[in-house]
């Protein structure tokens, strides 16, 4: 189980003991002498969040074989207020398998949603709006923004292209102006209770599952 602690140390960016409800113990039997398994977790057990293929892996073993694999989309959060949503929403991308999440705006972020996962997810910080645009295109990769503003294209119905960048708000503001200037193309998530808007990490995981859905299962 997560401690309090452990949460604290997180967001403020210090390294904090990996615990979850599914853990395992010390290695039994002999030791295999993969170079992806690290001594301290076979002999001390592993009670990191990680699925089961990554037991006793050391995280430099887990990050490179998620470099392997990882999807070529990439995920993008303005940081302006020090929003707590960032943290689940790099949790998301980690699920997802994101090539990157980039911090826009303020550098320091509140990792306590993250659940440690930014160890194996590649973050990436711009000073602001501008910053990040001029990165995304000197690496070809179309912006689409993810608010419900206006002029915004339904998700249900948007094509994802292969490679891009899912831009997201703060909880409550949602896209700066700026970003939404900067943006290829702004898709909105069709609601349908009274509510004006959902939680910024919750629309961050359905922009992710929509683009699974197009890219890793053709549908």
């Amino acid at each position: 189980m997560d401690r309090p602690e452990d949460h604290a140390a997180a967001a403020d960016g210090n390294p904090s003991h990996e615990l979850s409800t599914h853990g395992v113990g010390p290695w039994r039997g002999e030791w295999p002498d993969d170079p992806h398994y690290d001594q301290e977790l076979l002999r001390h057990g592993d009670t990191r969040n990680v699925i089961d293929r990554y037991r006793y892996w050391s995280m430099d073993a887990i990050v490179a074989d998620l470099d392997e694999h990882r999807h070529p989309f990439h995920v993008a959060i303005e940081n302006w207020q020090h929003d707590m949503n960032i943290g689940s929403i790099v949790r998301s991308a980690n699920a997802f398998a994101a090539d990157t999440v980039h911090i826009v705006g303020r550098k320091r972020w509140n990792k306590r949603g993250a659940m440690v996962t930014d160890r194996y997810q590649h973050v990436m910080h711009h000073t602001d709006v501008a910053a990040f645009l001029a990165w995304a295109r000197s690496d070809g990769l179309p912006v689409v923004a993810v608010d419900n503003v206006t002029g915004s294209v339904l998700i249900e119905t948007f094509d994802w292209p292969e490679r891009c960048v899912l831009l997201f708000g703060q909880e409550g503001p949602g896209l700066s102006q700026e970003a939404m200037m900067a943006a290829d193309v702004i898709v909105e998530i069709s609601q349908f209770g009274s509510t004006r808007s959902i939680n910024a990490s919750a629309a961050a995981a359905v922009a992710m599952h929509s683009w699974v859905l197009q890219h890793a299962f053709g549908r």
